[in-house]
């Protein structure tokens, strides 16, 4: 391989999405970036929690059909792994320093440079949601929304803190071990996904076991330590620029730092759904629940689902072109206390 390349390009065959792989060089190492669609749509960019990749985060919204034909008929997808978090990584070398999470969020800066891309559409789920967080405060110009789940935005409390360094100690002496497999599952799931000694864990549940087994220890346990070194970013959200669509299950250890956060945006611009019986990764445990909130916003830019045009969209639309009453929540049929998602739980 030629030392000048800027990138390696390798197709992908996997059960989850399909798409090509890009490990795309940046100047604090290399990023892997699978990409789904066609480049001469709008981009959305996705970033997911610890210890998880595009597979395990967010393959249970892209298997849903009705999600899948609306973002893939209005966008292509650039899926962004932490650092030796993609398929197959190998070991970080340990003399790497850690990254900062202002470190990965430069870095995604330099994805969208190398792909040409200008201002993009973002989805992260809780580490991630912050890493694009602080991506789109510190590059204004490129964000033209933001779809997070469970986001964080405010430094670790003493109980999170902890916790991570509990899981931190773990990995590094155990390796994923069945108890910190556990453990990541409280971060992402509600109980009733879990399962206990009485009830078996949720397919969805059994499936993100075997997905961690994949992982690097070393490589998550860089991830999560850069993660409980994140500072509170609160006062840059009134920085932003774009609208902000958050969702957060009742049962997130992170459903407080969600409503905070969502307190601090500017609520012209930003709406909260709740989903109900449900952990942190909303992607994975109740996809179905994102699917109307998501098109409502989404029509505020101009997208639509397949339906109802023909023609596929070509070029991202300045939300600065848009009617102002569009940019409120009532016009996203949203409203602006917390929407409770209800679903039926079979016995």
């Amino acid at each position: 391989m030629a030392e000048s390349s800027d990138s390696v390009s390798v197709d992908m065959e996997t059960i989850s999405l399909g798409g090509k792989e890009h490990l795309v060089k940046t100047g604090t190492g290399s990023v892997s970036v699978v990409v789904i669609g066609d480049p001469d749509k709008p981009a959305l960019v996705t970033y997911p929690d610890v210890a998880l990749n595009h597979v395990s985060c967010f393959q249970g919204l892209f298997f849903c059909p009705e999600a899948f034909s609306l973002l893939l008929h209005n966008f292509c997808i650039y899926h962004i792994s932490p650092p030796g978090h993609e398929l197959g990584a190998a070991i970080i070398n340990p003399d790497d320093p850690v990254l900062s999470v202002d470190d990965l969020a430069d870095q995604i800066a330099e994805v969208l440079n190398y792909f040409g891309l200008g201002a993009v559409m973002c989805m992260g789920v809780t580490a991630g949601a912050y890493i694009l967080t602080l991506f789109a405060i510190k590059y204004r110009q490129r964000v033209l929304g933001m779809i997070l789940i469970s986001p964080l935005c405010k430094a670790p409390s003493w109980t999170e803190w902890l916790y991570n360094k509990l899981m931190s100690n773990l990995l590094h002496f155990y390796g994923m071990c069945s108890l910190v497999k556990e453990l990541f599952l409280v971060r992402y799931f509600s109980k009733e996904v879990r399962g206990n000694l009485q009830v078996p864990a949720s397919d969805t549940a059994q499936a993100c076991k075997r997905l961690l087994d994949e992982r690097q220890s070393p490589n998550v346990l860089r991830f999560l330590d850069t993660i409980n070194r994140r500072p509170d970013i609160t006062e840059g959200l009134k920085k932003l620029q774009c609208r902000s669509l958050i969702f957060v299950g009742e049962n997130s250890p992170f459903h407080s730092e969600a409503l905070h956060m969502t307190s601090k945006l500017d609520r012209r611009y930003s709406a909260l759904v709740e989903v109900q019986a449900c952990g942190s990764m909303v992607t994975e445990e109740q996809p179905l629940a994102m699917l109307i909130p998501m098109e409502c916003f989404l029509m505020g830019y101009g997208f639509c689902r397949p339906s109802q045009l023909n023609v596929s969209p070509r070029s991202p639309l300045s939300p600065t072109s848009i009617s102002p009453e569009l940019f409120s929540p009532e016009s996203m049929g949203l409203k602006l206390k917390p929407i409770k998602t209800r679903i039926s739980v079979e016995v």
